[in-house]
């Protein structure tokens, strides 16, 4: 194992974040905020404390030998995230500690709730532990929504495409952090792929906040809604999320994007390049919009004649109109994981949120910035399954699976059922493990337990009962924050390039 390799690399991204940090107290003096001079000093503080941490050890580490095999591929991408939600979690600790005026028992004097919202922000699950999130200020606000867009496509990504030093190695690395079973469209130098999926992410970026602007949102607004919604996060800068806003327009806005954050990142780069048939033709793609439009149909009808209550508290009447906004508000949100509300769904019909669940398991495509089990997993587990069924009756024929062009081998249907399996049993032990440690005073449901589960392992954010909609983590015990940000972890990761390291193998070289 290089270890010095790793810890240079890691120094590098301590840098990296410390800039963007910088780069964020510099951007909120645009929305001058004299209340929020003591956070402009902790993210200040934060920025060049990380930056001179990571300078350090980027500087002791150096070596002419730059060696990047998987298993330091793995060690990097998981520590880059375990030390990088510290870093972003610093800013929080630090103003809570700096402000005057802040409240003895306000939730980010806490350590854990300070990790909890970064880990959060950057896996883009959206649970936050904070009930009042318009009191806190503007430019950790910004911080926060930033936090998201940094780990929408990953921060080791980011730094595969602009450190060079990694070399051949950042193909392993790539693969690690990259979602999904293996993103299409983009197959050339692996510094070239980096670089051109974060253009089209920032592509998409600069449209969204122009739309959004023109929609009615001012510019603060509308850089964290989008950095929220490509991201599929889901954290907003009010406390009744997107339903603040109660526009027609600002949904429709936001129900796009969403839709296509939840899409294949290189596919939208075969469609630069014209390749419409390819895309159209796309299994997972079509897999993905059929179940997201189904969903959508099923859940708005079970609203037609159904109260709905908004998350700012009015309830309004029911009408065929209103049902089909917020059921395609909602569930698009749901399925791509972004977690984004306009309406309590907790309040709603049995169907319409049995319907949801579902949905979140099932999450967005394979190379998208959404969470999920993934939508290509699944329809290669049921064509796996078809296949076997016909081997009972058929034993002699052999059918390929296929996804577009390309043959489905034995090591990936091993792989996806293995995933889907660990999904399942880290949820049961995620929702057993809350339970258990919830102390009785809490009166923490089974319903809470199983959907705070599903909704941080699966990278969503909001679930139902105690954390749905309208609700929070904060009330949450230590120990159960920690199975929660753990599980935002191995969910965000793909479970398995953090479950290695627990074998005993992995730090032998064995």
């Amino acid at each position: 194992m290089n270890y010095r390799f790793v810890f240079n690399q890691l120094g590098k991204l301590l840098v990296v974040l410390g800039a963007a940090l910088f780069f964020v107290a510099i951007a909120e003096r645009t929305f001058d905020e004299a209340s929020g001079r003591s956070a402009i000093r902790a993210l200040l503080t934060t920025a060049f404390s990380g930056a001179a941490i990571g300078g350090l050890l980027w500087w002791r580490t150096q070596s002419t030998l730059a060696n990047l095999g998987r298993r330091e591929a793995l060690l990097l991408v998981a520590l880059s995230w375990i030390v990088g939600a510290a870093f972003a979690g610093s800013p929080y600790y630090f103003w809570a500690h700096m402000a005057s005026g802040v409240e003895p028992n306000h939730r980010f004097l806490s350590a854990i709730n300070c990790y909890f919202e970064a880990m959060s922000g950057l896996t883009t699950t959206g649970a936050t532990i904070l009930s009042d999130i318009e009191s806190i200020p503007r430019s950790l606000l910004l911080w926060r929504a930033f936090t998201h867009w940094l780990g929408g496509l990953g921060i080791v990504l980011l730094f595969v495409a602009v450190l060079p030093s990694l070399g051949v190695g950042g193909k392993k690395l790539y693969q690690i952090e990259a979602p999904g079973p293996s993103p299409e469209g983009v197959h050339p130098h692996i510094r070239e792929t980096a670089r051109t999926l974060w253009f089209i992410y920032m592509g998409l970026t600069v449209i969204q906040v122009v739309l959004l602007c023109l929609a009615g949102m001012d510019l603060f607004e509308s850089i964290c809604h989008t950095f929220a919604t490509l991201a599929t996060g889901g954290f907003s800068t009010r406390n009744a999320s997107v339903g603040h806003f109660n526009s027609w327009i600002v949904d429709v806005i936001i129900i796009f994007f969403m839709f296509l954050a939840g899409g294949n990142f290189g596919l939208y780069h075969q469609l630069i390049r014209g390749r419409w048939k390819q895309v159209l033709k796309d299994p997972e793609l079509r897999t993905y919009t059929g179940l997201l439009v189904g969903g959508c149909l099923i859940v708005s009808f079970t609203l037609v004649e159904h109260p709905i209550v908004m998350t700012h508290g009015t309830e309004i009447e029911p009408s065929v109109t209103e049902a089909f906004r917020q059921g395609f508000f909602t569930t698009t949100s749901v399925q791509t994981t972004t977690g984004f509300c306009t309406s309590d769904f907790n309040q709603w019909p049995f169907l319409a949120k049995g319907v949801l669940v579902m949905l979140m398991l099932v999450g967005g495509c394979s190379g998208s910035t959404a969470g999920g089990i993934k939508v290509i997993r699944l329809w290669i587990a049921f064509r796996v399954m078809i296949a076997e069924i016909e081997k009972i009756f058929r034993p002699n024929v052999i059918r390929p699976i296929k996804v577009g062009n390309s043959a489905v081998d034995n090591d990936l249907k091993l792989a996806t059922l293995a995933y889907i399996l660990g999904i399942l049993v880290l949820f049961i032990a995620g929702a057993g493990a809350i339970m258990v440690l919830e102390p009785a005073e809490h009166e923490c449901s089974f319903t809470t337990a199983a959907t705070a589960s599903i909704a941080t392992l699966c990278t969503i954010g909001p679930g139902l009962h105690q954390v749905g909609a309208v609700e929070n983590y904060g009330w949450f015990s230590a120990p159960s924050k920690i199975i929660l940000i753990t599980l935002m972890a191995l969910g965000r990761l793909e479970v398995f390039a953090i479950i290695v390291m627990f074998d005993p193998k992995f730090w032998k070289g064995v």
